[in-house]
């Protein structure tokens, strides 16, 4: 089971990383776009390392409140269950 758990944090959290990534690269090419609640989703889905590091790393949605308070909120909610749980 504890397998399992982490192979799913590990694969939503690159999953969430790539959809910053490619926003990013979508945005500067001037193509259709991937919907802010669909990288939020991801993030909040347990994905909140890979959206925060996506932020950092791609320089993408830094300046949106909504992703400057959801991102790390999410962060700490994961990081507390985990606390819970171990």
């Amino acid at each position: 089971m504890a397998l399992i758990a982490v192979l799913y944090v590990m694969i939503i959290n690159g999953v969430a990383m790539l959809l910053y990534y490619l926003d990013k690269k979508y945005a500067v090419k001037k193509k259709d776009r991937i919907s802010e609640n669909n990288l939020l989703l991801c993030g909040a889905l347990g994905g909140s390392i890979g959206s925060a590091f996506g932020m950092l790393f791609f320089r993408h949605k830094t300046k949106h409140w909504k992703f400057r308070i959801l991102v790390p909120l999410f962060l700490a909610v994961h990081f507390a269950i985990l606390v819970l749980i171990f």
